[in-house]
């Protein structure tokens, strides 16, 4: 493992983006700045000059966790997270899982794009992260739409990231120009303040163990100005008959869903502003913007 100092720059195109891990510089640099290719960090090591924690790279994706780096121990999350760690649930999600949720009335894919990228107009040009990513359905969407200088699929998932990383391969090798897979929490996010034009959450806001952290962090990342987008499935809606409304609450369901009125209040208090939002039966796509 080698140690590496100095400010930390990635190229990415024409554009250079920063990571780090709270506050701290992770991706090697020599003489204080280094351009490197992602293929080259995948292959790597990185310790902090800072702390001197070391953190890895699984060769297809970079590991910022907290627990990137450990050899014994281990940390399990709630139902809902393990759920989409587990490598069958990942090969299947966009082979017939993904397209169940049109029964609850998301328009699929092409649509959910084309709807996140009217609400993406102001961040055209900038750095987007796909948190929660999964297997990069919408990541190699925003990638190859060539409207981003730069987008990265972060998801806790390392089976998830494998398949974006096959998924990628297979459809079009050159998107990884100007895509980088990270392993992440997206309640420890590893990137600056202020750092980031916009964030995606594609149908993951339920799977979170703590969305007011989330949204938090989300928040902090965002640059002024910056737009946060998501979609989830609402607990029920207005059209929801009262008979079935009891068995959709809180206390009875596995995943996290809110009402539109939640997630509104969320993001306003998590400082961010501007909410608006679109429902379809028990889908909605809001969004938020950083003052």
């Amino acid at each position: 493992m080698e140690k590496f100092v100095g400010l930390t720059v990635i190229q990415w195109g024409t554009t250079c983006s920063l990571f780090w891990e709270a506050g701290h510089n992770v991706i090697p640099c020599v003489n204080g700045v280094l351009v490197i290719s992602r293929e080259a960090i995948y292959r790597s090591g990185f310790k902090c000059q800072t702390c001197n924690k070391s953190y890895s790279s699984k060769n297809l994706y970079l590991d910022l966790t907290v627990t990137a780096s450990s050899e014994e121990y281990t940390e399990n999350q709630p139902t809902r997270t393990e759920l989409f760690r587990s490598p069958v649930v990942s090969f299947l999600y966009e082979r017939g899982w993904r397209q169940n949720f049109n029964q609850s009335g998301f328009p699929g894919p092409e649509e959910e794009f084309n709807m996140a990228q009217e609400y993406f107009k102001p961040a055209e040009g900038g750095i987007l992260v796909d948190v929660s990513c999964g297997s990069g359905l919408f990541s190699r969407k925003f990638a190859k739409c060539g409207s981003y200088a730069a987008v990265v699929a972060l998801d806790f998932s390392e089976n998830m990231l494998r398949e974006c990383y096959d998924f990628t391969k297979k459809e079009d090798p050159s998107l990884s120009n100007n895509l980088a897979l990270v392993r992440a929490d997206v309640a420890r996010l590893p990137f600056p303040s202020a750092s980031i034009d916009a964030i995606h959450a594609g149908a993951a806001i339920h799977c979170w163990p703590s969305p007011s952290n989330a949204v938090a962090e989300i928040t902090r990342i965002l640059r002024s100005g910056g737009v946060f987008v998501g979609t989830t499935f609402l607990r029920y809606s207005s059209s929801t008959p009262a008979i079935l409304r009891p068995f959709r609450e809180r206390t009875v369901q596995p995943y996290g869903f809110l009402m539109e009125e939640e997630i509104e209040d969320l993001c306003k208090s998590c400082g961010l502003v501007n909410f608006s939002s679109k429902v379809q039966r028990s889908f909605i796509m809001f969004s938020a913007q950083k003052p």
